[in-house]
């Protein structure tokens, strides 16, 4: 693991733009700093309008091989990387790589705990439960997805499967004591961090896709129709949200407001709404969205954007609520998955490059422009 130090910054980190794109910007508003393994490219801020949010960067540590994908405290985070105490994967193609274990790693004194380990396994995509009790993750070699819950008190762990689901094909969480997802072929299913599994019936034999739980209403589409529909459990009734080819969704912390990813031909569009479909508003389109994830404090929402023709820089956006407008806080990031710490003062993006994962640690700061 490397650890990459970026100068702080005042003024010259923030790029704003509208929420459809931005201007072509000239190379006289750019400064590059660069370091030894990398360089960063910084837009300058200009013409903001007094009394506005600004956005700095006070730092970027940069973490080689290391998959964070989520954080117990202000100081320690969750991690996936390779365990060479365990024996090398005996898999053909995986046989150059030892498996990817779990741990718990603290920023400040470098240090690793075992969380779990598996042979000929590769773990990760963790996530704890809101209570930090439970934590959520996946096994891979080659192929589908495992799905598992870890107890952190105890430390043992139970896979998502068997009667009646027969396997999981997704996860996550509905609240601090269940695992909502969908099954592996047809319906979806709930699971308790006891180890209990029971079928959704009301969506017995539909083909699921996405699934979240806000509250008294499951939200999902299927593979058949990609069109969001509402499961309202106290009454059965299902409604529509009008929200068309949607690929993800994300709920805001308070579960009243919603984050679609959607395909616009052949763009794609980041809306946010309420949680019944309606007051819908584009946040972000570009030729390729993602990365996208809520601040703790709900104020900004993180993604990453392939630019289009308008001009919009590829790169790991933050829009403020507040303002209406996003900056520019990372070049050249693609295809990224974020979280935030709990301060929401600090923003982890972690990139796949075919061969492993890197994170990198945002130190954001705010202030008001006079």
């Amino acid at each position: 693991m490397k650890k990459k130090q970026i100068t702080k910054i005042i003024f010259a980190m923030i790029l704003l733009i509208t929420t459809t794109g931005c201007s072509t910007k000239s190379n006289e508003d750019k400064v590059t700093i660069k370091e030894p393994g990398g360089s960063i490219t910084v837009i300058d801020n200009t013409g903001k309008e007094a009394g506005a949010p600004e956005i700095s960067i006070a730092k970027i540590d940069s973490y080689k091989k290391l998959e964070i994908s989520d954080w117990l405290d202000g100081d320690t985070v969750v991690v996936s990387k390779e365990n060479e105490s365990l024996e090398k994967m005996k898999l053909e193609e995986l046989s150059d790589s030892y498996p990817r274990s779990l741990y718990l790693y603290n920023l400040k004194t470098k240090e690793y705990k075992l969380l779990k380990e598996e042979a000929e396994l590769n773990l990760g995509g963790a996530k704890l439960s809101s209570d930090k009790k439970n934590l959520l993750y996946s096994g891979n070699s080659l192929g589908d997805l495992s799905y598992y819950v870890l107890n952190l008190e105890n430390l043992k762990s139970f896979g998502i499967s068997g009667d009646p689901i027969g396997s999981a094909g997704s996860a996550n969480w509905a609240d601090k004591n269940t695992v909502i997802g969908a099954g592996y072929t047809n319906g979806a299913y709930y699971a308790s961090t006891e180890g209990k599994i029971t079928s959704l019936k009301e969506l017995d034999q539909k083909s699921i896709f996405i699934i979240k739980k806000l509250k008294d209403l499951i939200y999902y589409n299927t593979a058949d129709d990609n069109t969001i529909m509402a499961l309202n459990l106290s009454t059965g009734k299902i409604t529509s949200l009008n929200l068309a080819n949607v690929s993800g969704l994300y709920p805001a912390p308070d579960e009243n407001q919603l984050l679609a990813l959607q395909y616009k031909g052949s763009k794609q569009i980041l809306s946010l709404s309420d949680r019944d479909g309606s007051n819908v508003k584009t946040i972000a389109e570009g030729a390729e969205l993602g990365g996208v994830s809520w601040s703790p404090d709900q104020r900004m929402i993180a993604y990453s954007m392939k630019g289009d023709s308008k001009g919009a820089a590829n790169g790991l956006y933050l829009y403020d609520m507040l303002t209406g407008k996003s900056t520019l806080i990372a070049v050249d990031i693609l295809n990224a998955v974020t979280c935030w710490s709990p301060s929401g003062k600090e923003l982890v993006y972690t990139q796949w490059d075919g061969k492993q994962y890197n994170s990198s640690i945002v130190y954001l700061e705010f202030s008001l422009q006079k």
